[in-house]
């Protein structure tokens, strides 16, 4: 089962950028689909952006043109890169792992962004 390990989160100021990374462990990622998502406390989570194996990406309306995703299948890695950062962006961020039937998501890492 993949284990996914997220990191970069932090503090950030409004206007700032942070970089958020997830490495997989017990699986190689190279073609298979990845996401971010994030979720503040008392909602649901939000879809934030996904990559195909193929590199196609996919973004949520809000973070298109902020955000990008991309990925490093040579480091079981999946990126998350997050400009112009503003207050509504503080969440817990989790990536995601498309296996056969549905999403496995890591613990995440915490952004906060201070105005």
């Amino acid at each position: 089962q993949v284990q996914l390990q997220e990191s970069g989160g932090g503090l950030a100021q409004a206007g700032g950028s942070l970089r958020l990374s997830c490495v997989a462990s017990r699986v190689k990622i190279a073609g298979i689909s990845m996401a971010w998502r994030r979720q503040v406390p008392g909602k649901r989570p939000e879809f934030v952006a996904s990559i195909t194996g193929g590199g196609c990406m996919n973004y949520s309306y809000p973070f298109n043109g902020r955000f990008g995703i991309f990925r490093d299948d040579t480091k079981n890695t999946v990126h998350l890169q997050m400009n112009d950062l503003k207050s509504e962006d503080t969440a817990l961020y989790s990536c995601g792992f498309r296996d056969s039937f549905d999403w496995a998501w890591g613990l995440g890492t915490q952004v906060t962004v201070t105005t």
